[in-house]
């Protein structure tokens, strides 16, 4: 699907806004708001428990966001939050007095407290330094110790934009036999993941921003191997494999990921998610990683023609994402400005936070920046 069937797909877009703020939450598409008005017509007409349809888009949703990140379906589970998800890692694993993890400190918090409320079981959390946006390679493995048994890091980080050596640091937990665990809630529908060839052994992102969906549905990739270290905190009647005998109180918890969904998830906002993954499948996640980074790599450009830097003007674009952020002395004004302008972006720890998708065209950005640069005047 090219760019200009892409854009007729968005209602937002026929109106005067500019909408460059994917980064905290993405824009419904036509075909999420034909999956809303077919699932609105089941539950009001003849299909008032659809749980039938949702098993199957639950099912469709999985297969899809497989090829995304390149597992198997049944490696991926559905959760509400990326913060629950992180917290049910951290609460699953054994561990013992003294063992460490290690994070660094421009890290969104949804993955940090669940690593900080170990402190009671007598982990030590470490924090690599960062350096202009950016989270170094070396400066994370030079906090390992024998004690490390998990690094957990964005595979781009809020903040910044920075896309880390998700490889390199994969390939260096694999042969330190450390728990790598990577939040891709900036990356999925943005980037290339492939969760084998990166070794990652826990992967968790939300639906609600470069997916384009709802609010309130998560998911995650576990590797089986790390699946069979965790002690589960947590079940219910949807994790066994007898979930439909409901009087054989046997616990026999699924093989699959499955067994992480204890409950009745939010099936309205599964089923809109695998409406809004179609977008990602037919266009292809190599020629929206392209087209995203394109954008940043040009966005960086021209605002730097203005004499605005953004933190990562310096960067190679392989590290780039779709998050594009700088200051300026009037961040606050200009921020307020643009909004009145119609601009939709973010305010994030006294930096102003752009974030295009891969939809959004070089005049717009053009147009943005021109914004900007008479607000400065």
């Amino acid at each position: 699907m090219d760019k200009k069937k892409v854009r007729e797909l968005f209602p937002h877009l026929k109106t005067e806004q500019i909408y460059f703020n994917h980064a905290a939450i993405g824009p419904w598409s036509d075909l999420v708001l034909k999956r809303l008005e077919e699932y609105k017509n089941l539950r009001i007409g003849e299909m008032i428990n659809p749980f039938p349809y949702f098993l199957e888009k639950s099912i469709s949703a999985k297969k899809k966001l497989s090829q995304l990140i390149n597992c198997s379906p049944d490696r991926i589970a559905w959760i509400d939050n990326v913060s629950n998800g992180i917290s049910l890692l951290a609460n699953s694993l054994q561990w013992k007095v003294g063992d460490e993890v290690i994070l660094n400190d421009i890290e969104f918090p949804a993955n940090v407290y669940p690593f900080l409320n170990l402190k009671s079981k007598g982990v030590e959390v470490k924090f690599a330094k960062s350096k202009n946006g950016i989270v170094d390679f070396d400066d994370i493995v030079s906090l390992v110790t024998n004690k490390t048994k998990l690094i957990s890091i964005s595979y781009v980080q809020f903040l910044t934009g920075y896309n880390a050596k998700i490889d390199e640091i994969g390939n260096y937990c694999k042969t330190k036999n450390i728990i790598f665990c990577v939040d891709a809630i900036q990356a999925t529908g943005v980037l290339n993941i492939d969760v084998q060839k990166s070794n990652i052994d826990f992967l968790i992102g939300g639906t609600q921003k470069w997916l384009m969906t709802s609010q309130g549905l998560s998911y995650f990739f576990i590797t089986e191997e790390l699946q069979n270290r965790l002690v589960q905190e947590s079940v219910g009647w949807l994790s066994v494999k007898n979930e439909n005998d409901f009087l054989n109180y046997k616990l026999d918890l699924k093989d699959t990921a499955e067994r992480f969904q204890n409950g009745t998830v939010n099936s309205l906002a599964v089923c809109l998610f695998d409406a809004s993954l179609d977008l990602f499948i037919e266009t292809g996640i190599s020629y929206i990683q392209n087209e995203v980074r394109n954008n940043s790599s040009y966005l960086i450009k021209k605002l730097s023609e203005i004499g605005v830097h953004p933190i990562l003007h310096n960067v190679d674009e392989n590290h780039l994402s779709g998050i594009v952020s700088f200051q300026h002395k009037n961040n606050n004004e200009l921020f307020e400005k643009l909004i009145l302008r119609k601009i939709i972006c973010a305010m994030r720890e006294g930096y102003i936070r752009l974030s295009p998708h891969f939809y959004n065209t070089k005049d717009e950005i053009d147009f943005v920046v021109n914004e900007i640069k008479e607000c400065l005047k």
